[in-house]
């Protein structure tokens, strides 16, 4: 009876942590985007502010960014709005399913090297080598921020 009580429990206590999502075997792969860079190979830095306007858009400012195939850049982040935002660098089509996920499971924890989620008031960065030309996209994955506005492009040269 013991037992049956604690495999009840425990499968009670394993159900939230299912249903709270996770990046499983999706981030393991190459990303067209590039790859994680090393901050002393970094040939620019990029400010970037996330914030909220008076007109009830949510913004990153600047929002379009050219940089260089081969190019390590230093995103530097600044969250200065009253909520919670995400910096996420990727593919359009990777960045659509990542919000498809998002608007299921809205508290999905990240640890990805393409992304970073900053409280109001806080700053970080991100190092990224841009390893294929192409047009990429920058977004904010909060569920509704995309859709108030809150996303970008990343356009790579060939050189």
């Amino acid at each position: 009876m013991k037992a049956a009580i604690f495999g009840l429990l425990v499968a009670a206590l394993a159900s939230p942590a299912v249903a709270s999502g996770s990046h499983e075997g999706g981030h393991d792969e190459v990303m067209a985007v590039g790859e994680p860079g090393k901050k002393a190979a970094a040939t620019q830095t990029i400010r970037v502010t996330m914030k909220e306007t008076d007109d009830g858009q949510m913004i990153f400012a600047p929002s379009e960014f050219q940089v260089r195939k081969g190019q390590t850049v230093r995103f530097a982040i600044m969250n200065s709005g009253e909520l919670e935002h995400e910096f996420v660098l990727d593919q359009q089509e990777k960045i659509m399913e990542h919000k498809a996920a998002m608007e299921k499971f809205p508290d999905m924890e990240h640890e990805d090297p393409n992304a970073i989620r900053l409280a109001p008031g806080k700053s970080g960065e991100i190092v990224w080598k841009f390893t294929n030309a192409g047009a990429f996209k920058i977004a904010c994955l909060v569920p509704g921020h995309y859709d108030a506005g809150m996303h970008g492009d990343v356009t790579v040269a060939k050189k």
